[in-house]
């Protein structure tokens, strides 16, 4: 035995085990590499995120800060550990509640639940945010967590201990492309049928009065219910495969050697040299090891980011080399001798530098640094502000945001025959084949993406990170090559949400209606292109508001800095450019005396509006419903306020209103998907649904959408899951399109299946299906035929009827002022926020978030209500606290993202104003929810402090600093 490992055993999960490792390793990196108990992740290696959470002896413990030898002679518990059998209660109320969506923080969230729950099994909200707040969910918003655990002990099971049946249809996307099938453990059944509020302050959900159904739902009957998500027993046992999670044993561990300055001129030394005195190294790779070109990017014409730099870094982080090794040669290895000398060069953070005259180009093709801007222009706003009866300006600035999911990069490449093989975490599988083929050379078909699941991604998984590194590694050395991102690194190198510098004027007429608006918004975009013309091109067609403003002119610019680079965020501009216009219309209410849901009211979109590109909507217009249906808790707000406000002088509380309207799908681009599905000869219908489920459930969602169409159960469905080789291309997870575009498509798909059998049994489109073992039944009043599938020819896929659909929004080209029909589909949505102002402090305090939001039609309204909750959250998190400074915030210790304790109770109203356009009437909602809530939020300061914070976010110094400013201005 070498002397820097020892044999230590402990019990794991009830079983003995004894380990050879070295003493000081990690207890979380023991259980994963050594015993592969993966359940436990991996997010901070710091104890900042809380998602190695195990129990030792009972306790909850951050496994990344307990080492091997630490937990000698103990019992530990992992995820692995609570499905003995069945789900637990717990686990089986996680599903019920949707309490996990991307599912990276869930096995994290069930260990110290259980915990909690062994000692009190009736617990309080507080005692579950006591329990649960040191572990960090980026996608849920927290509610259904705390209801779950609060809820658990209605999930225990029945008195005789009859284990009840596996709910029929439950699976989950394996990365081979194979069906999953359910397994064994199954949830118990509840023993009640209805969801009940808890406590004062509980979080009430008008959809969540319900029946929490653990069935799959009869033919006819998907959409619209809420069964468990389709994918969600793998999340609440730990079974789900993330990027890390299930690396080769033979693979070769990479590191990648990054640009510790803004900007700066590198040369390398002996590398060979550097190499032969590093036992276990197998190599070192830079950019003259690069086979194709050394470009990429998401957007073609702007693609310009290297894989590896080539002389000099345009930003602090950016990858130089990589080295690649044996696993135990790679965590010994120290970079500090890493044979590389630097120049560190003059650089420019703020659009401001980049934009001033003389300043060095970032790039030599984009003078003054403007990467691209875009227009809209619509009347004449000049003439109209002149005429106008009121007018308000006003200017915000907007900060750096961080994505801070959970899961950071994470994946492995290898070699099947001649084909390069990537499996790891991402949001657009088809966009990451195509630009590592052209880094490495490759044809397109020889490059094959596996998305594993994803733990989080709000965007900046749409840009290749890793994919192209661990490609060549692989390529070079003939041999599986991983690689997992440090937390440091992952938020060093990866897109943020871009800055912005914006100001704008809005005018009014004595009646109230806005009669025109002016806009300019500079952008930071960074040191490469990444999305930002998406921002630039996106920003002036939503800088208006879902609101009627008949002259209007707005520009947004993308600028080149040498910051970090600024990418799609949840929302792509529209939520910075919304706190400009939102906090001006609550100025303009003011100075009209006009209440402010009343002005909203008066100017919002309508069927048969005309938008400032001069787009008629027709129908589905659901921002007046949005706003109608928050009436009644605008009034109790406000009187709450005004009561709270009579007898607290050191503290003030205030409400404040947003609106919101968010185009579905690309801007003025193709944006197609394509959905196949078949019958298998032995009666599975089998969907290869290339849409990747990055929390958000479109796993679910367009099953259950392909299930209607085609007119048969869920239950009966099989996925095939994102894989380039296997699943035609859906398109990226962003825009809020998949429920839309990738719906449609599976609308489509079910209901050309559904044809095709009707005429091979040449009956009508009245006629009924029903599928009984292997054959189908199908009805047409009192007659029925039988058709046996096994008898039938099966296809080169194994089906014996199929169908394959795709379907691009209809939408028009903008002209030269902006002109033209951006969007085939609009969400729309409104929000109140209440909070409560620590005059003294500058602290907020959120007591209450009612959101009403437009869906079209609630395909499955748990998880619209999981949506809406989650981007809430992150809208609290941008209003209130998070700014990421590069260099400085660079880890979940210093860059503050909302916990357990932050998120108040959310009230959900769901709008249904269906869009022709969409699957069933469908609109899409994941950035929408997002977008109301950080204006909300500051007009609700402004009206308990009398001040509006003009730097977003407003953190407790600037509130206090706005306040003593008017306090000084007396």
């Amino acid at each position: 035995m070498s002397l820097d490992r020892a044999n230590i055993a402990f019990e794991v999960n009830g079983a003995a085990i004894s380990v050879n490792v070295p003493p000081l390793r990690r207890l979380s990196s023991v259980l994963r590499d050594d015993l592969r108990l993966t359940g436990t992740k991996v997010g901070c290696d710091a104890g900042d995120c809380g998602a190695c959470t195990v129990l030792v002896d009972g306790d909850p413990v951050c496994a990344c800060l307990m080492s091997a030898a630490s937990a000698a002679e103990t019992a530990i518990t992992t995820v692995e550990g609570l499905a003995k059998g069945r789900l637990s209660a717990l686990q089986a109320s996680f599903l019920a509640h949707g309490a996990a969506q991307c599912g990276i923080c869930t096995p994290a969230l069930l260990v110290a639940a259980t915990a909690l729950l062994d000692k009190k099994p009736n617990p309080t909200e507080t005692e579950v945010q006591d329990a649960l707040g040191g572990i960090l969910c980026r996608c849920t918003g927290y509610r259904k967590i705390i209801a779950a655990v609060m809820d658990a002990g209605r999930f225990e099971p029945s008195t005789d201990g009859a284990a009840p049946h596996p709910p029929a249809g439950t699976f989950s996307p394996h990365s081979d492309g194979e069906k999953g099938e359910a397994p064994t453990p199954a949830p118990p059944s509840p023993r009640s049928s209805r969801a009940e509020g808890k406590g004062e302050g509980q979080h009430q959900h008008q959809r969540l009065d319900r029946d929490l159904d653990l069935r799959m739902p009869v033919s006819g009957g998907a959409v619209g219910s809420s069964p468990i998500r389709l994918d969600g027993i793998p999340k609440v046992t730990g079974g789900d495969k993330f990027g890390g999670d299930s690396f080769p044993a033979d693979a070769l561990a990479v590191l990648v050697v990054r640009s510790p300055h803004y900007h700066a001129s590198f040369a390398f030394g002996d590398l060979e040299g550097w190499t032969k005195a590093h036992p276990g190294i197998a190599g070192v790779f830079t950019a003259a090891d690069i086979p194709g070109k050394n470009c990429f990017g998401v957007i073609g014409p702007f693609a310009d980011q290297p894989a590896l730099a080539e002389g000099f870094a345009r930003l602090r982080g950016e990858a130089v080399a990589l080295v690649a090794g044996e696993r135990e040669a790679i965590l010994d290895l120290d970079l500090s001798d890493f044979p590389v000398r630097w120049t560190e060069l003059p650089h420019l953070l703020q659009p401001c530098e980049a934009q001033a005259s003389g300043a060095k180009l970032i790039h030599d093709n984009r003078p003054a640094n403007l990467l691209t801007s875009g227009f809209v222009e619509h009347g004449d706003p000049e003439a109209a502000l002149a005429g106008a009866t009121v007018t308000v300006s006003g200017a915000i600035d907007t900060s750096y945001v961080e994505h801070a999911y959970i899961e950071p990069e994470a994946g492995y490449a290898y070699l099947d025959g001649d084909t390069l093989v990537v499996v790891a975490c991402t949001q657009a599988p088809y966009m990451d084949r195509d630009d590592t083929a052209k880094v490495l050379g490759l044809a397109a078909d020889k490059v094959r993406i596996v998305p594993t699941a994803t733990g989080g991604g709000f965007g900046s998984k749409l840009d290749v990170s890793l994919q192209p590194l661990i490609g060549l590694v692989a390529l070079k050395t003939g041999r599986p090559a991983a690689l997992a991102y440090t937390r440091s690194e992952s938020m060093m190198s990866t897109t943020k949400r871009h800055p912005s510098e914006m100001k704008a004027t809005i005018g009014a007429d004595a009646d109230g209606h806005v009669t025109g608006m002016i806009f300019a918004g500079d952008f930071n975009t960074g040191a490469y292109a990444s999305w930002g013309p998406t921002v630039a091109n996106r920003v002036p067609v939503h800088a208006c508001g879902p609101y009627a403003t008949p002259n209007y002119r707005a520009e947004g610019r993308a600028i080149h800095t040498h910051g970090p680079i600024s990418g799609a965020f949840r929302g792509f501009g529209v939520p910075q450019a919304t706190i400009m216009q939102e906090t001006l219309y609550d100025e303009l209410a003011s100075k009209l005396g006009m209440d402010r849901l009343d002005f909203r009211l008066k100017n919002c979109l309508r069927n048969g509006s005309e938008t400032v590109t001069g787009q008629r909507l027709d129908s589905g217009v659901g921002i007046a419903e949005c706003l109608e249906s928050l009436r009644p808790h605008w009034a109790r707000a406000n009187a709450d306020a005004d009561t709270f406000n009579v007898t607290n002088i050191n503290k003030k509380r205030g409400v404040g209103i947003a609106s919101c309207w968010y185009g579905c799908g690309n801007t003025s681009l193709p944006n197609p998907s394509t959905i196949r599905v078949g019958i298998s000869p032995s009666g599975d219908i089998v969907l290869h649904q290339g849409a990747v489920d990055i929390g958000q459930g479109s796993n679910t969602v367009i099953t259950q959408i392909c299930a209607d169409a085609l007119g048969l159960p869920l239950e009966k469905f099989r996925l095939r899951g994102a894989d380039t080789a296997i699943t035609p291309d859906a398109g990226k997870t962003s825009a809020s399109r998949q429920t839309f575009v990738t719906g449609k498509a599976a609308e489509k798909a079910g209901r050309a299946l559904r044809e095709k059998i009707l005429r091979f049994a040449n009956v009508s489109e009245e006629a009924s299906l029903q599928l009984d073992g292997s054959a189908i039944v199908i009805r047409e009043g009192d007659a029925a035929r039988r058709i046996e599938l096994a008898a039938l020819d099966v296809d080169a896929d194994g089906f014996v009827f199929r169908a394959e659909e795709t379907y691009d929004p209809p939408t028009l080209p903008l002209d030269a002022k902006g002109q033209g029909k951006p969007y085939a589909v609009y969400g729309y949505g409104a929000q109140i926020a209440e909070l409560e102002v620590d005059l003294k402090l500058g602290t907020v305090k959120l007591i209450k978030i009612t959101a009403a939001h437009d869906v079209g039609k609630a395909i499955n309204p748990l998880l619209v209500e999981g949506q809406i909750e989650g981007g809430i959250a992150q809208g609290i998190g941008m209003a209130l606290m998070e700014e990421y400074i590069p260099g400085r915030t660079e880890n979940l210790h210093d860059y503050l993202i909302p916990t357990i304790g932050d998120v108040p109770p959310i009230e959900t109203i769901l709008i249904e104003v269906p869009d022709p356009e969409g699957p069933f009437g469908a609109k899409g909602l994941g950035e929408h929810v997002l977008i109301p809530t950080a204006p909300a939020i500051l007009n609700a300061i402004r009206h308990a402090t009398g001040v509006l914070v003009t730097k977003v976010p407003a953190t407790p110094t600037r509130v206090r600093a706005a306040v003593r400013d008017k306090e000084a201005r007396r």
